[in-house]
């Protein structure tokens, strides 16, 4: 929405990992993955609602698998200013456990697709924005794991870094979050 001096909101698409025939992670009484994303994926939606200036768009709404193209396109559809992709390791032995949070690796916006056009100019202006958007990425990274930090363990300190297609947008700060 937007508002009579020109404002819109600002818009974080959330991305409730799995779904469908892919149940992601199963814990050891049956839980999974799939469907505790998607409850905290919508709980987290109806915070961001509440909050004045911000709207909230999920990638799944239901039981159902979303590409993981489609997903960073989906983002893109709706103008993104975040995109948080939730997802919930299951364990059975204490080692693994903990909280985390990732944003792209410098190595994975290597591969980062520029639609066919591989001119010098559009790989500088690719590259500029894939730095900025992992920096963003990071920053956003940083906050959101020190507030994790403050209810669950985390499973290391600072943002992790990895090429997950999911954080692959060039123009959209992207974090995937494992709940832990």
């Amino acid at each position: 929405t937007q508002d009579s001096a020109g404002k819109r909101d600002i818009i974080v698409v959330i991305d409730a990992g799995h779904g469908g025939e892919d149940p992601g992670a199963i814990g050891p009484r049956g839980t999974r993955e799939k469907d505790v994303v998607l409850r905290m994926a919508k709980r987290l939606a109806d915070l961001i609602n509440q909050q004045k200036g911000f709207t909230a768009k999920l990638t799944r709404t239901g039981d159902y698998y979303v590409g993981l193209r489609n997903r960073t396109l989906l983002a893109r559809k709706y103008n993104a200013d975040l995109f948080v992709s939730v997802h919930a390791d299951a364990f059975r032995t204490p080692q693994p456990r903990g909280a985390s949070v990732f944003a792209l690796s410098q190595r994975g916006a290597t591969s980062v697709s520029l639609d066919g056009r591989d001119d010098m100019l559009a790989g500088v202006l690719l590259d500029l924005s894939m730095t900025a958007s992992i920096n963003a990425s990071l920053g956003v990274g940083d906050s959101v794991l020190g507030r994790l930090g403050r209810v669950a363990k985390l499973h290391k300190q600072g943002v992790e870094q990895a090429a997950f297609v999911v954080l692959k947008s060039p123009d959209i700060p992207s974090i995937l979050v494992e709940a832990g």
